[in-house]
């Protein structure tokens, strides 16, 4: 008999523009899905009742991604109501900006403990944890290519997730679970317009080959993409940014 169980993802970081995309792009897919939130519980009801009203199974977890034992618990979680875990796509993250003479040694340790411990937590749960057939994708940035200034200490902590994300799929040899990361441009989320002026963000979109912003859909492409029918991609960090690096 054919096995109608579903795959099941966890997206991190889910309450935003491009977790809720993956959340929205993976469901269509059939994925049962649990998203995941820091701060925005309300947001991250929307997404799964959006995910629930389009037929899909989806359900909420919060938990801060740098503790260990929050995370364990969501990870349980997923468990617990779905019967297993096959996909996590790790999309928490914080991007303050400022000149590196500028940045304060308290925001810059802030950034690499949601940005770098952070993956460190997840990515360890998900090696541990997902069934055969998985894929752990971690959202890096094209930030690492485009050397923009103010993006110091954000680009370091997404340099350090492409490393882990490559060391990763390497010692995951005979597992069957894939580790790649995606490493979006400028994309149009809350978290890139957030601080702009509209003539900061006409010319970001101006630079661009393709003549505009990524779209979180845009993102999401891609990940579906990894997540399932892309198995031969693993221990690669995948540029989608429409060109602008």
């Amino acid at each position: 008999m054919p096995d109608d169980t579903p795959r099941v993802a966890l997206i991190t970081g889910a309450s935003g523009g491009i977790g809720r995309a993956t959340a929205e792009r993976l469901a269509r897919e059939g994925y049962a899905i649990v998203v995941h939130y820091a701060g925005g519980k309300e947001r991250a009801e929307e997404v799964a009742q959006a995910v629930r009203d389009a037929g899909g199974q989806a359900v909420i977890a919060g938990g801060d991604v740098a503790d260990e034992h929050a995370m364990t618990a969501v990870f349980d979680l997923a468990e617990r109501e779905f019967g297993g875990l096959d996909v996590v796509v790790h999309g928490a993250g914080i991007m303050p900006t400022a000149p590196i003479v500028d940045t304060d040694l308290d925001t810059f340790d802030r950034i690499q403990r949601v940005n770098v411990r952070g993956t460190f937590v997840v990515d360890r749960l998900a090696a541990r944890r997902l069934r055969a057939g998985g894929a752990i994708i971690n959202l890096s940035s094209s930030l690492t290519r485009l050397q923009a200034p103010t993006y110091g200490a954000y680009a370091a902590s997404k340099g350090a997730v492409e490393a882990m994300t490559l060391i990763l799929a390497r010692e995951l040899r005979g597992r069957d679970i894939t580790v790649n990361a995606v490493a979006p441009g400028p994309t149009a989320t809350p978290l890139f317009f957030a601080g702009k002026s509209q003539e900061t963000i006409d010319h970001i979109a101006s630079l661009n080959p393709m003549g505009r912003l990524g779209e979180p859909a845009d993102i999401a492409e891609a990940i579906a993409f990894v997540a399932g029918p892309g198995r031969w991609v693993n221990g690669q960090v995948i540029y989608v940014n429409g060109g602008a690096a």
